[in-house]
């Protein structure tokens, strides 16, 4: 099993930056990589970015690169999504995923493991 945490979340500013963070605890070694979603207020599910676990590569969706940033600290068994350039389409509850399969990163159905979640709002 592997827990997943999110941090960080709460309000920013159109234009400003945000850092959220996701911490891993139980059986970590079965993460291949780890992900981020978010979902705003009725709209459905966006893939966000992931980082490859073990190497580092990352992949990010259409509408945050260029803004925003993952990375993942392996002794701390923590991945980070630096969030700059905030726009308020940014609004969304984020959850962060890993998943033991190398494919489909930007799918949801693709990971194992969520967090709870931790909301993002960001005002103009």
């Amino acid at each position: 099993q592997v827990q997943l945490v999110e941090s960080g979340g709460g309000l920013g500013q159109a234009g400003g930056s945000l850092g959220l963070s996701c911490t891993a605890s139980g059986r970590t070694f079965s993460i291949y990589f780890v992900g981020w979603f978010r979902q705003p207020p009725g709209k459905e599910r966006e893939f966000v970015a992931a980082v490859n676990w073990s190497s580092g590569g990352t992949y990010y969706g259409d509408s945050v690169k260029g803004r925003f940033t993952i990375s993942r600290d392996n002794a701390k068994n923590t991945v980070y999504l630096q969030m700059n350039s905030l726009k308020p389409e940014d609004t969304a509850d984020y959850y962060c995923a890993a998943g033991s399969s190398p494919l489909r990163v930007k799918y949801s159905n693709s990971y194992s493991y969520w967090g709870q979640g931790t909301q993002v709002t960001v005002s103009s």
